[in-house]
This record gives C-alpha cells, structure tokens and sequence, in this order.
C-alpha cells in the first residue's frame, strides 16, 4: 500500500510541475493584433534547454492553423514547406527547445479590416550560428472578443535577398 501511495505522490508531483511549465494563455494578451502577435514571439524565443509554452502557443491560432515557411535552394528556386499546428509545435519543441531560438520583430505593417487582418513583420532571429532577418506574414482573425491567427508564411534572407524599405528600421 505505501508503495501506492508513494507512486500517487510522484505521479502527482510530476504533474504539478509539468502544468507549472505550461500555464494557459492570458486571455488579455490576444485582444489586440500586436498582443497575438507578440506573444509568438515571447514563447518561441529561449534559450537552449529552456521550456516553451506550447499549450499557451496552440491557444493563440485557430485548430486549423497552418505554418508555410518558403526556403531556397542555392539556384534561387523557392519551396514552400507546410505544416499543421501540432506538427509545428512537435518540430519546434524539439528544435527550438534543443537548439536555442531567438526571434525579434523589426518593423511591423497592419492591414485589417471588417474582422480579418494581415501583419507582415520583419524580424531578426538566431539559431544555433545562423543570423537572419526575414519577413512574417500574419494572418488573423477577430471573433468578436479576441484575435486568433489562422496562418502564418516566412522567409529568410539567406539568399542573400534584402528586406524591402517598407519593412527595414
């Protein structure tokens, strides 16, 4: 019996610490664009070895969220790569958490109208020896009470492209 009780306890601790690393998501945070947007930002950026809150990160995007980075090869070819939010979250939780992420926006471009919105965003980020600068395209919704992205597109400037005026500090 002590042996039950004493695995009901550990079980139980472990949970307890577990749900410390996963608070949900400040319902205030996406009441506005730049609030949605910027808690992206807080949750994907830390260092190597550090927990994100995925759980907190999966309540800012509706269930059906996607994530499309375009990537090029080195003859300049573009190819879109395309992922669900449970996807993104388990490459990131891997990749992220194990590498060490960075990501800050550098200049940001709001069109919104009649409850839909559009927010590209250039943003230095580092990753392991990697330095980028790069452009986000947001897409949101609003339900009424709070916004939630529906998708987000990226790209990088690894190709030697540089950021558009409209977009660099």
């Amino acid at each position: 019996m002590n042996n039950i009780a004493l695995y009901l306890f550990v079980v139980l601790l472990g949970n307890s610490v577990h749900a410390q690393d996963h608070h949900p998501l400040d319902p205030e945070v996406a009441k506005t664009i730049e609030g949605t947007i910027g808690e992206t930002y807080k949750i994907i950026t830390g260092e190597r070895g550090s927990t994100r809150n995925w759980e907190a990160f999966r309540q800012l995007f509706t269930p059906d969220a996607q994530m499309s980075v375009l990537v090029h090869d080195t003859a300049g070819r573009g190819q879109v790569r395309t992922f669900t939010l449970e996807a993104f979250v388990r490459n990131g939780m891997t990749y992220y958490e194990g590498n060490g992420f960075t990501e800050s926006p550098i200049k940001t471009i709001i069109h919104e109208y009649n409850g839909i919105a559009n927010v590209f965003q250039s943003y230095y980020a580092k990753e392991a020896e990697l330095e980028e600068e790069g452009v986000n395209s947001f897409q949101l919704i609003f339900d009424g009470e709070r916004w939630w992205i529906t998708s987000i597109l990226w790209t990088s400037n690894v190709n030697g492209v540089e950021l558009p005026a409209e977009l660099k500090q």
